[in-house]
């Protein structure tokens, strides 16, 4: 006779989220001990995620968590195989968990995999849905004003924008954080711009301009004049075409929009690849 009732059962799967017939086998095991069939539960769920370590994690989320002033944020990036998962309301609940535990705890350095509790709550996860789930991703960032951030629609991309001055964290700075959404930059400003990145970017617009026929001192000049009108203004923030406006900078429209207020640093978040926190 079962030790365990139907209610139990029930029970159990409304604590852990795992499917029906695991918690009743769960109970099976521990001969109707609960604290017990959890702790069997949770041993399976890292079993499971296990054997899902590898494969390919095309889909996922991004989800933000802020303090009550705005003043802290923590942004993740948790990433699953397929998108069926990664729009069930369930998975987006416990990605905003990871992101709520960030806000509370801090940030790893580093791989967030190789922080024990995050990797725990990926494997729990994993456990309720059977899918191989990595968190690529976990910043949180403190600002004296407010942090300004967007979400985009489908979850697959987002950004937050530390700024300071009279407008920090208003709705003029979260339209910055579209713009970042809308066409990602590498840095924040020029001076950000490693000599041997524009070097190699500067050698790369020469030889274009040679293969054009153009004579090497006319052709070291266009390519100077390439890399500031095309490269910076492609990757630098500040000196990208303002996503709604192309014919004024970014820093153009923060100079319009929002006066006396400085952008000191932002970050990009995606599915399948993110940039460097500034």
């Amino acid at each position: 006779m079962a030790n365990y009732t139907a209610a139990d059962v029930k029970k159990l799967r409304e604590e852990t989220d795992a499917p029906m017939m695991e918690c009743k086998s769960a109970l099976e095991e521990a001969d109707g001990d609960f604290a017990r069939a959890k702790e069997i539960l949770r041993e399976k769920g890292k079993a499971a995620a296990g054997k899902k370590v590898g494969r390919a994690t095309g889909a996922g989320v991004v989800a933000f968590a802020a303090s009550e002033d705005n003043l802290t944020l923590a942004g993740v990036v948790v990433e699953s195989e397929t998108d069926f998962v990664s729009g069930n309301p369930k998975f987006i609940e416990m990605s905003q968990g990871v992101a709520d535990y960030v806000l509370a705890n801090g940030a790893p350095e580093g791989n967030p995999q190789d922080d024990p509790k995050l990797k725990e709550l990926a494997e729990e996860i994993v456990a309720q849905f059977r899918e191989n789930v990595i968190i690529t991703k976990a910043v949180r960032v403190t600002s004296d004003a407010p942090v300004a951030f967007y979400l985009h629609h489908n979850r697959q991309k987002g950004a937050l924008v530390v700024s300071s001055g009279e407008f920090a964290g208003t709705e003029a700075i979260r339209k910055v954080a579209v713009h970042i959404v809308s066409i990602p930059p590498e840095v924040l400003s020029k001076d950000q711009l490693s000599q041997e990145k524009l070097a190699a970017e500067l050698e790369i617009e020469t030889q274009r301009a040679l293969n054009e026929g153009k004579p090497e001192n006319v052709a070291k000049n266009i390519a100077q004049g390439r890399v500031n009108k095309e490269f910076v203004k492609r990757i630098v923030l500040l000196e990208q075409p303002w996503y709604i406006e192309p014919s004024k900078s970014v820093s153009t429209y923060l100079s319009e929009e929002a006066k006396g207020t400085s952008v000191t640093a932002f970050d990009y978040f995606s599915i399948g690849g993110n940039a460097p926190v500034e």
